[in-house]
């Protein structure tokens, strides 16, 4: 696996503000103010996987009362996840588990590279909050029939899978090899049910 000196998918990176309407930094900005306003047991962070939990009773019933925090911003990479990590998101905060679900948006990146900047993310994490849980979650397959996609994703699982079973105590990946998809091309971003136990 590449270091992060040549992975470009562990360079961190804020996203450019195409449109000019500074919607990304704003949400970026929002979080680093909750972290000088909270104190979470739980932070989810990611892309817009993380950030649609919050649309489903799922998180109202199982992790607002474990005051969880979610920093998931809509089409995210790994760099852009690391850049924010590195600029104020982690300030003033101790969760105790830190729930990661990140990389399906690295089109630009190879399966590998992918895989070592989801780990890069998690060993940042890992290094700036030592005595919380990282629990890395897997990409979900992309598209309703096999594609490259989804192969790239189930990929990206398998490298994290041998990674991780490597000596990595407080890193734990989980990830569904098969996802069923209904009719309608659905499934809830909460299909991955967490257990998590802040005691």
């Amino acid at each position: 696996m590449m270091s992060g000196d040549e992975n470009p998918a562990a360079v961190p990176k804020p996203v450019e503000d195409v449109q000019g309407d500074a919607r990304w930094i704003s949400q970026h900005t929002r979080f680093v103010q909750e972290c000088k306003d909270a104190e979470p047991d739980v932070l989810f962070i990611g892309d817009s996987m993380i950030q649609l939990m919050q649309q489903y009773d799922i998180w109202r019933e199982l992790f607002s009362p474990l005051h969880a925090l979610n920093f998931g911003i809509g089409g995210d990479t790994t760099c852009n996840v690391l850049w924010r990590l590195q600029n104020g998101e982690l300030e003033n905060i101790s969760p105790k588990v830190v729930v990661l679900w990140v990389g399906t948006n690295n089109h630009e990146h190879t399966a590998e590279q992918v895989a070592g900047g989801v780990m890069a993310i998690a060993q940042f994490l890992a290094t700036r909050l030592p005595k919380a849980k990282i629990i890395v979650l897997g990409l979900l397959p992309r598209g309703e029939r096999p594609n490259l996609l989804r192969e790239k994703n189930a990929t990206v699982n398998s490298l994290l899978r041998s990674l991780l079973h490597c000596d990595h105590k407080n890193i734990e990946l989980i990830a569904k090899k098969q996802i069923t998809i209904n009719s309608e091309y659905k499934y809830l971003p909460c299909s991955f049910i967490l257990t998590i136990n802040t005691n």
